[in-house]
């Protein structure tokens, strides 16, 4: 008989560490949906963030986002359940969205390198190059690609992915696996490749700036993003680009929790308190708040 569900042995199976587990993680969750909202609605309050820098942005705040709450939601539950299985239904849309997710921050942040080179190597040309219609077709590119190439009884992990999947099957998996590996190296090599010619070609033209001041301005322009893609691409290069074993899937479990989490609740910080503009902007809508509530309503005299 075909199954209906699965059994999600998740982060841990010692009963007393799970209510600790869930309000640590619902803690780091709570943190991360007010970071990334945070940085989405101050970009859209601040009309000197609508720019292309900013728009890109956005965009990986809004992945982060919807990407942390795809793998979030089901374990929180699982963690104060008895009952700790997925319906096959909700697994297949798991690790559809779990997949498309990533492969789109993938591609925003290949695009957000971009940008950055645009902006550091032809500044003359930049607006020309980055208009409204360029970064819009940018933006849409790694949702249509990743939501069109996203792929599918015991789990051992807290969602629903295909390493673990694989270890389920009854018949042959080398063909899986292998697909597996050429995806996950295909789409990290190819996103990784635009950031690391983009960043080339940045740093070169960063050393032909005579004056240290415009050195130092150029390279925090870009330092942020830097370390995002250090961050996220370090965990899955080492957790994707190689075939699944039993201790493969095992180690994964660390190594997920840290780029599910740790990714996600991090850019926000990386990219706010290391950017002055970010800073600004927060400091001007904090003091319309401020100044909106000390306003007192006029008073008119009735007739």
């Amino acid at each position: 008989v075909p199954h209906s569900e699965f059994i999600l042995l998740g982060i841990t199976d010692r009963p007393e560490l799970q209510p600790l587990l869930f309000r640590l993680f619902l803690v780091v969750y709570l943190v991360t949906i007010l970071g990334n909202l945070g940085m989405m609605v101050l970009i859209c309050l601040d009309p000197r963030l609508h720019t292309p820098m900013y728009f890109f942005l956005t965009n990986l705040a809004f992945v982060d986002l919807c990407y942390t709450t795809n793998a979030t939601s089901q374990m929180l539950t699982n963690l104060l359940s008895e009952k700790k299985t997925i319906s096959l239904a909700g697994c297949f849309a798991q690790c559809y969205f779990f997949i498309a997710l990533l492969l789109t921050e993938y591609y925003v942040l290949a695009a957000k390198a971009y940008d950055s080179y645009m902006a550091i190597c032809n500044p003359l040309h930049y607006s020309v190059k980055m208009s409204r219609r360029v970064c819009l077709c940018l933006a849409t590119f790694p949702y249509a690609y990743g939501f069109s190439d996203a792929r599918f009884n015991v789990i051992n992990r807290f969602y629903c992915a295909d390493p673990p999947l694989i270890k389920l099957s009854c018949s042959d998996t080398y063909v899986k696996e292998h697909a597996m590996f050429i995806s996950a190296g295909f789409n990290l090599s190819n996103s990784l490749t635009i950031i690391l010619v983009s960043y080339a070609s940045i740093i070169a033209t960063i050393l032909r700036i005579k004056s240290a001041e415009g050195r130092r301005k150029a390279f925090s322009t870009c330092g942020s993003h830097v370390m995002g893609v250090t961050l996220f691409y370090d965990t899955l290069f080492f957790m994707y680009v190689r075939p699944p074993t039993e201790k493969t899937v095992e180690e994964s479990k660390i190594i997920t929790v840290f780029y599910t989490f740790l990714s996600p609740l991090l850019n926000p910080l990386i990219y706010s308190l290391r950017n002055k503009d970010v800073k600004q902007a927060l400091s001007r809508v904090l003091r319309r708040s401020v100044v909106t509530k000390n306003v007192e309503p006029p008073v008119y005299n009735k007739p």
